[in-house]
């Protein structure tokens, strides 16, 4: 069956309606798989990504015999996929396509750790009766499912008491395990083999870049919320020595029967060394390489040809050997290294030869597809044309929202949220009766806001920490007066339609942490090759970042709000046109009175007073916040399509990728940044 009429089949089964964009990409993907390309498709929200890219693979499939691997970031798009978008594809296909599941080994239970010493599974360290039990509960789960996957144990157990029946890479004796007939990771790796569409996630992606053949062979790769895929293969590939690792090894050498006294001694040299450490080192101190090469020496000494010790030995000699591709630093007496570049890996091991396709509401930075063509390695001479097109979004931003910023207000400084700032945000939530995601650069940050509010308003406003995330969006989802107010979590994936999120608060431009030592090498890089590094690596972060951000506010076709950005920066500097111009397209405005009396309004509609909620904001008076031009970082008009054979001549040497995003203990940057 064409695609076309695959897709239009499941779609009319599923009660759903036509979209041109949907439509659009599925003419696209098909085009890429037939001839091998390299496509980067942005699909807006509401556009149907998923049967967009699955109704081609099934068809191509089918037709070809041939295999495909689809990545996701997030295990919710991965569940939708092969429990409801898969199969209903599948059905319509008219034939008999395979469909596996493939997740990294912490997600699989250890059937060799669930039949040790109950010693080794129960906690000790407090909390053992409740802890026991929900152990003992996993446990007798592991002995009889069919799949061990970590998803199929319900109710869920905590990340401690997964911990005791799982393993991770380096833990794993692979071929050599006693059990390795009844593994479950190896089970679902030999699904995944004889499957023709397999989904799996962009972190064993990252481990399949390292050279570790995990994935079947295939022809064909789509990348699905492929704005995430350069940070967590940088995180995937990221070494960290700590005091917990160590302490691990030393339990596997007294496991394999040999005495860790030697390389205990070796370990808490090093940790002394680091505790006098903090950030960046550009060159590795002499001090730390001694005591790496102790405890490999240490340990070499003790084991051999156990998979757990040859994978860190692999981590020590990427530290000690990394030279000047690898980022090194310390934090809280653990060592760190990440690759300084992982576009030659992603490109090399995922890309080369095959069909592959990138997809994602926010691919597009600054009217251009070439910073994400660059990160991932698309832009190489060796890997040929891509293509970089827009198939829209079925929302009309400009009628539904309004984008406010308050280019009135000071600044952000690196004292915190300014009581300017505070004061703003309580008179917008006021306004809107409640019903603010607010969306904060850092823990701290979203915390003040919450006890201000909380003072000045009397609103119900929930806070990221105060309880489990899903817990909280839940609570907020079910009462159109509540805020939720959090830091990198709620920027992304979080899907609340209707007017319970009519309100998006962003505190501040989510630039990188100056002292975060991957964006930092990664800037001083491209200033090296003659680029501008704040444009290339800051810059292009934080559009994506806001993109996603102001992307919560629209989740359907009848939802309206307004995305209040309270950085005055976004509207008075000039890279401020090519943050904009990253964003969703809603109107414009920097007037304070026009936004509190939209947002007067929603609330009016929120509570069923006003059913005709407010006026199109097309319709308003009111001009484009000020600084409205685009900056000269990038065009005026958006093109509608971009290609390109060679758009860097630098030749083949690797490229600078995207930062690894903000992460949730550390949050985003101070303000520092220009």
């Amino acid at each position: 069956m064409k695609p076309e009429k695959l897709l239009a089949s499941v779609v009319a089964d599923m009660g759903g309606s036509d979209r041109a964009g949907q439509q659009e990409m599925v003419r696209r993907v098909a085009e890429a798989l037939d001839t091998g390309g390299h496509l980067i498709i942005q699909a807006g929200t509401g556009t149907g990504k998923s049967l967009g890219y699955l109704a081609p693979v099934a068809s191509w499939a089918l037709k070809t015999g041939s295999r495909a691997i689809v990545s996701t970031a997030t295990l919710a798009l991965q569940r939708q996929i092969t429990a409801a978008d898969a199969p209903a594809v599948i059905a319509h296909s008219g034939g008999k396509l395979t469909v596996a599941v493939l997740k990294g080994w912490h997600n699989y239970a250890c059937l060799k750790r669930v039949n040790e010493d109950m010693r080794v599974a129960l906690p000790i360290d407090g909390g053992a009766t409740d802890m026991g039990e929900e152990v003992n509960r996993a446990r007798e789960w592991a002995l009889t499912t069919d799949t061990g996957d970590r998803d199929d144990l319900v109710p869920g157990v905590p990340d401690k008491v997964w911990s005791q029946i799982s393993i991770n890479k380096q833990e794993c004796e692979g071929k050599d395990c006693p059990l390795i007939e009844e593994c479950f990771a190896e089970s679902a790796r030999l699904r995944a083999h004889a499957a023709d569409i397999v989904v799996t996630n962009h972190a064993m992606l990252g481990v399949h870049s390292m050279g570790l053949d995990l994935l079947p062979h295939a022809d064909a790769v789509i990348i699905d919320e492929a704005h995430e895929l350069v940070g967590r293969v940088t995180s995937q590939l990221t070494v960290r020595i700590s005091r917990r690792e160590l302490n691990r090894i030393a339990r596997m050498i007294r496991s394999a029967g040999a005495s860790d006294r030697v390389f205990n001694r070796r370990a808490d040299a090093l940790i002394d060394v680091l505790a006098e450490r903090d950030g960046r080192m550009r060159r590795m101190p002499e001090e730390i390489r001694e005591a790496l090469v102790g405890l490999s020496e240490a340990l070499a000494a003790e084991v051999e040809k156990e998979q757990w010790a040859n994978a860190f030995q692999a981590d020590i000699d990427t530290l000690v050997s990394g030279a000047g591709d690898v980022v090194l630093w310390a934090r809280d007496e653990s060592l760190y290294g990440a690759p300084l570049d992982v576009a030659g890996p992603i490109a090399d091991r995922i890309f080369d030869e095959r069909a592959v396709v990138l997809t994602s509401a926010t691919l597009e930075i600054g009217r251009s597809f070439t910073p994400m063509a660059v990160s991932v390695g698309l832009a190489f001479p060796s890997q040929g044309p891509w293509q970089g097109i827009d198939v829209g979004s079925p929302f009309d931003y400009q009628s539904q929202g309004i984008l406010y910023i308050a280019d009135d207000l000071p600044a952000p400084g690196r004292g915190g949220p300014s009581e300017e700032m505070l004061q703003r945000l309580a008179d917008l939530v006021t306004a809107s009766g409640g019903g603010a995601l607010g969306l904060f650069s850092s823990r701290r940050a979203a915390e003040v806001a919450t006890d201000y509010l909380r003072e000045v308003t009397g609103l119900p406003i929930l806070c990221q920490g105060e309880d489990q995330l899903s817990t909280l969006v839940e609570e907020f989802r079910a009462d159109e007066q509540v805020s939720l107010f959090g830091t990198i979590s709620l920027w992304q994936g979080i899907d609340v339609p209707g007017p319970t999120c009519r309100l998006v608060v962003i505190d501040r431009i989510p630039f990188p942490r100056p002292d975060d030592p991957v964006a930092s090498a990664r800037t001083e890089l491209v200033g090296k090759r003659g680029g501008n590094g704040f444009m290339q690596i800051s810059a292009t972060h934080a559009a994506v970042l806001l993109a996603q951000g102001a992307g919560r506010l629209l989740r359907s076709r009848k939802d309206r709000g307004v995305v209040a950005v309270l950085d005055s920066r976004l509207a008075t500097q000039r890279y401020g046109g090519y943050l904009r111009s990253s964003m969703p397209p809603m109107w414009p405005t920097g007037d304070r009175d026009i936004v509190l009396g939209a947002l007067s309004r929603l609330s009016q509609a929120a509570r069923g007073d006003n059913p005709e909620e407010f006026e199109e904001p097309g319709e308003c008076e009111d001009p484009p916040a000020s600084g409205a031009s685009s900056a000269e970082a990038g065009p005026e008009t958006p093109p509608e399509e971009e290609s390109r054979t060679n758009p860097d001549q630098r030749g083949e040497g690797r490229r600078e990728g995207q930062d690894e995003g903000m992460h949730e203990d550390r949050d985003a940057g101070d303000g520092s940044s220009p």
